[in-house]
């Protein structure tokens, strides 16, 4: 499966599009879509679109915002489809791809959460969903918000 229109759409209201670098909610360099800039695009001024190196440290573009998200999204879409062995509706999927994206997807494959969704215990994944609502030990609102928005995705099954 693929992340469908609807989940891009809530993507970008989760994520938010910021063409210009900032710093998430955990303190990490962040630019477009939810791009964490990894060291050695920190220290280059660079990020890989397409194939081809990017400047960013002037901010980039709508289309590159877009674009970038699109490549982020293929290794979690990847993961996710990979590890659930259960039918999942569009909207299921979507949800667990924010998810996965959100978390990482280390932390997605070693989740109870994917744990309990493969036994079939699909009731389970909202609870699941809303325990992973801290950053560096504390509540954070926004994950608060996040979390609640994959719920009801998951459940407009």
């Amino acid at each position: 499966m693929e992340i469908g229109d609807q989940g891009k759409i809530l993507f970008r209201e989760w994520e938010g599009v910021i063409p210009r670098v900032y710093l998430d909610s955990g303190g990490a360099p962040t630019i477009g879509i939810g791009h964490l800039l990894t060291p050695s695009e920190r220290s280059s001024g660079k990020l890989w679109l397409r194939g081809q190196p990017l400047a960013y440290r002037d901010g980039i573009s709508a289309a590159d915002c877009e674009a970038l998200l699109e490549q982020d999204l293929e290794p979690v879409q990847r993961c996710v489809n990979g590890a659930v062995t259960v039918p999942l509706t569009q909207n299921q999927f979507d949800a667990l791809v924010s998810f996965a994206f959100n978390v990482g997807n280390e932390a997605f494959l070693n989740s109870t959460l994917l744990k309990r969704l493969n036994a079939g215990r699909l009731d389970e994944v909202p609870a699941q969903l809303a325990r992973w609502n801290r950053d560096h030990d504390r509540v954070v609102p926004g994950l608060v918000n996040r979390r609640n928005k994959e719920i009801a995705l998951w459940l407009q099954a």
